[in-house]
């Protein structure tokens, strides 16, 4: 089982690296580029506000599975 909770670990991680691709390039610039004004306020909260939060989630989420963090006290691993 925590050999699954590595391998997801590097999933989540890549997850975040897609998610601030897309916030980015696909929903926050395009956004901020445009004229229209209600654009321009929704462009700034995905760049500003909601991309951090996303990607910082998954990426520690990732990290720590990555590390071992989640792993069962009980078990005996090989550290």
């Amino acid at each position: 089982m925590n050999a699954i909770k590595q391998v997801l670990g590097a999933f989540w991680i890549a997850l975040a690296a897609a998610a601030a691709y897309f916030c980015v390039f696909e929903f926050g610039l395009p956004k901020l580029l445009s004229d229209q004004q209600d654009d321009l306020v929704f462009g700034v909260i995905i760049l500003f506000i909601l991309t951090p939060l996303i990607v910082m989630g998954l990426g520690t989420f990732g990290y720590y599975s990555l590390i071992g963090e989640y792993n069962d006290p009980k078990r005996k691993t090989n550290k």
